[in-house]
């Protein structure tokens, strides 16, 4: 009843809530996946600036071998998931719905698993916050609930800000998704202790993980491990209602306190990390292991076993599919990721990378159809929108083609959640359209951007150029001055030798 209670208070503003459908997959425990014929890994599996590749085809790496450099302060380092060759640096198509090429290594695996020589370990009760950073950012771990930023970077975030709670996401709002429940079930010491590790690189005392009220069996887990490196763990239950799982209704939703618009938790002195993040910074600081897999339910009516597995980063989600029995029939959808943020992917070749939680193969049964209406001015999107918004004006303003308009009322504060499709009763792509109209915006500010950019260069440029031309104007003027001088110097010489001329040859006389 408590529980209860405590997830009745703990809601959000709006939201929806969809057929969790979870039941597929959370019994499965977490299964160890083969090693693959082949991995695939793509040098972007993270948000900001690609890896660097350190290896050439015919080269042979180890378990654990750092493949690709981070470049740049927001990147992340890549590492092989096996032993065994690379076969090719080049593009292959991206786990994206564009299916466009994207720079990947792909590495045949030769089956020994053997160990390149692991990152030093760290005692995290001694060592210093910067040298817990330096170590999750070696290891290539970024935030592994989907969104993908380098979590080294928001280990820093206490050089910036006045931080005071960790909160451990274990929310998983999505639909038919039950990898971090299951993590949380079997490995809960694991992850209490990487929430313990990261608190004390972020300097806080205060550990909170927040748990949607339909996991009860993961609440008890971290229960039964409430310590984090000496820290007590506290356990919040949340309201099972999408999006919890978004950072800042979590915020909300656990601490009463709003983030403001386009702003960061860290400005409340909160940090949020998902609880697979949590895990494998353990496994980082601990035992030197980097990221090398991670957790994924494989679900949906169109997979034939629906389950739990350990796979290891580059495994096709084909091999994925096959481990869990096949299809049972064609599937009308295959996502990466859950059924309401995640991403239709046009084949099963493509990889699982570092923000992979889910891979759902979901029948015509499970999707709903496409055929769309003109809007009904229902107001159904506003109630679900958890930000506040209008999504039927913001969509009117989209159609006209007014994008400034739309910013106007709040298009950039959209966190593309879903809830207003969702709940849309004329199936209009609402999230959709605003996706593309805040990619359109983007691309008007980026040529804007460029645009006086290339003002700004023109004009250092003729600044540059006059400066030259001037230097050049004072440097003649110089010249002719010292011209004028030498023959000015040269003129009274001549004079003064002129009036000593005549005087010799009465001295030669004498």
């Amino acid at each position: 009843m408590g529980a209860l209670l405590s997830a009745l208070l703990s809601s959000i503003r709006g939201g929806v809530h969809p057929e969790t459908r979870k039941f597929l997959s959370a019994e499965s425990p977490i299964e160890p996946m083969p090693i693959p014929a082949l991995l695939r890994l793509p040098l972007q599996q993270h948000i900001g600036a690609p890896a660097e590749p350190l290896v050439a085809r015919d080269d042979h790496v180890l378990k654990g071998q750092l493949i690709a450099r981070a470049r740049g302060p927001i990147s992340a380092n890549l590492h092989a998931p096996t032993s065994g060759r690379v076969i090719a640096v080049g593009p292959f198509p991206a786990p994206h719905p564009s299916g466009l090429p994207v720079p990947t290594i792909t590495l045949r695996p030769d089956g020994a698993d053997r160990w390149a020589p692991r990152l030093p370990r760290l005692r995290p009760e001694d060592a210093e916050p910067e040298e817990i950073a330096a170590r999750v950012a070696e290891a290539g771990i970024v935030g592994m609930g989907g969104a993908t930023f380098p979590a080294a970077v928001k280990l820093t975030l206490r050089d910036r800000y006045r931080l005071h709670t960790l909160i451990i996401n274990a929310a998983e709002c999505e639909p038919y998704l039950t990898c971090d429940d299951r993590l949380l079930r079997e490995r809960a010491e694991e992850v209490a202790d990487g929430a313990g590790i990261m608190a004390r690189a972020l300097g806080v005392t205060k550990i909170i993980v927040a748990i949607e009220s339909n996991k009860p069996a993961a609440a008890a887990a971290m229960r039964r491990h409430n310590l984090g490196l000496g820290h007590p763990v506290q356990v919040r239950v949340v309201a099972t209602q999408y999006p919890m799982g978004s950072e800042k209704h979590l915020v909300r939703a656990v601490t009463g306190r709003e983030t403001p618009a386009r702003a960061l938790t860290a400005e409340l002195g909160i940090v949020v990390h998902n609880s697979a993040t949590a895990q494998a910074v353990h496994l980082a600081v601990r035992y030197g292991e980097p990221l090398l897999s991670r957790v994924v339910t494989v679900s949906g009516r169109g997979v034939a076993r629906p389950a739990n597995v350990q796979a290891l980063l580059g495994t096709p989600v084909a091999d994925l599919l096959a481990h869990c029995g096949g299809l049972t029939e064609d599937p009308d959808r295959l996502l990466l990721g859950g059924p309401m943020m995640g991403q239709p992917i046009r084949s099963p070749r493509v990889p699982v990378v570092k923000g992979t939680n889910g891979v759902l193969a979901l029948t015509r049964a499970e999707t709903r159809k496409a055929e769309t209406m003109p809007c009904i001015r229902c107001g159904a999107c506003v109630r679900a929108c958890p930000c506040g918004l209008t999504p039927f004006e913001l969509n009117a303003r989209i159609q006209a083609g007014d994008l400034e308009g739309a910013a106007a009322v709040g298009l950039l504060d959209c966190v593309s959640c879903g809830c207003c499709s969702y709940i849309c009763p004329s199936n209009i792509p609402l999230v959709q359209g605003f996706s593309f109209a805040k990619g359109k915006l983007a691309e008007t500010e980026s040529r804007k951007h460029q645009q006086e950019e290339t003002r700004r260069l023109a004009a250092a440029r003729t600044a540059r150029e006059e400066a030259i031309a001037e230097a050049k104007r004072a440097a003649m003027a110089r010249h002719k001055a010292q011209m004028a001088e030498k023959k000015r110097r040269a003129a009274e010489e001549a004079a003064q030798a002129a009036e000593e001329a005549p005087a010799e040859p009465q001295e030669a006389a004498k």
